[in-house]
């Protein structure tokens, strides 16, 4: 536990004095917010751009909260993330290469500490950016469309923190399996291209990892069968349990890559 505890600050202080607990919230409050905005604003950003052909009118769409924020959540899933993979993707891989690790594995450390303090921080600090950015969603929807169900809300909220949670296991397994640059590779085909590939063929199948935050969404309209929904919560821990044992197991092989 007192391995544990000393980790943990160590990677909370790096990822404070890197200013990540700062720039990685401010770039989900942007993406949260820049929906309703644009969107409530987008006639008059229309007419004050001009060059329209005489005559042209264009009808919005009406909005629905549940609208924003499953907008909102589209751009989370595919900038957001892309944010925290590159945030974290060399906490394991950068160490070894640039021999800092020496310091921490020349000590009788455990692996296990090890892995779950770098991606308890990292979870951390990604479930911030994400309250933070549905919170400034979630203000400016209510301010110009309206309220959702608070209790289903948080339900969402929740939701897409778990799913953050197995992000964060698999982007620091594969920081612990490889050197940064196949890392980052893998993760990005693990996450975004399952996103992109669910998106296309999603359709014939209904459990997957990759739908939970779509899932988290579709509380808030009563329009996913709670039985499916709890199968990929279900899904999703076993996934992140596995992803997590994957990482420890291969932060101890990789162990002889240090360069002393």
């Amino acid at each position: 536990m007192q391995q544990f505890k000393a980790l943990f600050l160590k990677e909370w202080r790096e990822s404070v004095r890197s200013f990540k607990l700062l720039w990685i919230p401010l770039v989900f409050i942007l993406l949260g917010i820049s929906d309703p905005i644009m969107n409530y604003f987008m006639e008059d950003i229309l007419k004050a751009v001009g060059n329209m052909p005489e005559g042209f009118m264009m009808t919005l769409p009406e909005f629905q909260p549940a609208d924003l924020l499953m907008a909102s959540t589209g751009q989370f899933q595919s900038i957001g993330l892309l944010v925290l993979i590159a945030a974290y993707i060399g906490v394991f891989s950068r160490e070894r290469q640039n021999g800092t690790a020496t310091l921490i594995y020349v000590r009788p450390v455990s692996f296990t500490a090890m892995y779950a303090s770098k991606w308890m921080v990292a979870s951390i600090i990604a479930m911030i950016s994400a309250i933070a950015g549905y919170a400034g969603s979630m203000y400016y929807t209510a301010l110009l469309y309206g309220t959702v169900d608070w209790m289903k809300f948080f339900a969402m909220l929740g939701t897409y923190c778990l799913w953050l949670l197995f992000v964060m296991a698999v982007t620091v397994a594969m920081s612990a399996a490889f050197n940064t640059s196949i890392a980052a590779a893998v993760t990005i085909v693990i996450i975004s291209l399952g996103l992109f590939i669910d998106s296309l063929f999603g359709g014939f199948w209904s459990v997957t990892p990759w739908k939970l935050a779509n899932y988290g969404i579709a509380l808030l309209t009563d329009s996913v069968l709670l039985k499916t929904y709890w199968l990929t919560v279900l899904m999703v821990v076993g996934l992140t349990i596995l992803s997590i044992v994957l990482g420890i197991v291969m932060s101890r092989k990789n162990m002889r890559q240090l360069k002393i």
